[in-house]
């Protein structure tokens, strides 16, 4: 398995918790605000990855 690969399976399962988090957190507006948060900074390290180089 490549080196890219595992990154992208590591940024999948970040992506996964975020919204766990973002599901756990409904009702607490700072919770759901930091997690938005955090899935908006996953998916920007995402779009970064999927970049051509």
């Amino acid at each position: 398995m490549s080196n890219r690969t595992i990154v992208l399976i590591g940024w999948v399962l970040f992506v996964i918790s975020a919204i766990g988090f973002i599901i756990a957190s409904i009702g607490d507006f700072w919770a759901m605000f930091g997690s938005v948060f955090f899935l908006i900074a996953c998916i920007a390290f995402l779009v970064a990855h999927f970049r051509p180089e």
